[in-house]
């Protein structure tokens, strides 16, 4: 079928509960609720969806885009109110824009900021669950914020993929890279304190934010030092992936800049 005309959706979704964006036969998925609700609003079948990428079970996104392609052009304002009515509290649209139907939102140029938060030093209100992740083992903040720092920049990122294909492009740019208090995310059964890693780039690879995390935790138990941490960045790094990944549901896609 012919889908002459083509909206940019950007959403808000808290995916705890979800196996992820991609479609997967017997799970409960981001992007099947998204179509799901979709066809309340538009005829099913005068419309296809494409995600901007996929998310990992339990991530959620401040920030994510997806482009509808409608066989019939649609009234932006009352599409959107309407998404809304029929969304699941876990989800929000916050605009929806008209593009050039061969734009192609997947090979756009863009900028991904990460989040990862968590805490240390007790177990936390069982509350925070969907949104941060708690270790009960104290943490060395300053040592890990200086492993973080050296993951600014171009390097070789093996260490930090699991299963790269052979097209798979290892030599990447993290623009940002840092982990500071968070003050972001609040709420009254938070932690007193807790932290958020911020990662920002062009791209990322399979599991690499969390491969980094569970990283910077050794890091911060005194297990890893920041001399490996700029080893498996070299060129002649083992190209061995880490074995250790941190937990899915204290990652956030927090930001995406669609690039004109």
């Amino acid at each position: 079928m012919r889908y002459p005309f083509s909206y940019i959706i950007k959403l808000q979704f808290l995916g705890f509960r979800f196996s992820g964006w991609q479609k997967q036969t017997n799970a409960k998925t981001l992007h099947d609720m998204v179509d799901k609700t979709i066809s309340f609003v538009i005829e099913k079948g005068t419309y296809k969806t494409i995600g901007v990428g996929r998310t990992d079970a339990k991530v959620s996104a401040n920030s994510y885009y997806l482009q509808l392609f409608t066989v019939d052009e649609i009234e932006k304002c009352e599409f959107l109110s309407s998404l809304n009515s029929n969304f699941s509290a876990d989800f929000r649209a916050l605009s929806i824009n008209k593009v050039e139907r061969n734009y192609n939102i997947i090979n756009a140029p863009k900028v991904k900021e990460y989040h990862y938060y968590f805490a240390f030093g007790e177990k936390s209100h069982p509350f925070s669950a969907p949104f941060m992740v708690s270790l009960e083992e104290d943490l060395d903040i300053e040592t890990m914020q200086k492993a973080a720092k050296l993951f600014e920049g171009e390097h070789y990122f093996h260490k930090y993929c699991t299963k790269p294909s052979e097209n798979t492009i290892l030599k990447r740019t993290i623009d940002s890279c840092e982990i500071v208090k968070n003050d972001i995310l609040t709420a009254n059964f938070f932690p007193e304190k807790s932290y958020v890693l911020k990662v920002k780039g062009k791209g990322f690879l399979r599991y690499q934010i969390r491969l980094m995390m569970a990283t910077f935790f050794e890091v911060g138990k005194g297990n890893l030092d920041l001399n490996f941490i700029e080893a498996s960045l070299k060129e002649d790094n083992d190209r061995m992936f880490m074995r250790n990944i941190a937990p899915s549901s204290g990652l956030q896609l927090f930001d995406i800049e669609l690039e004109d």
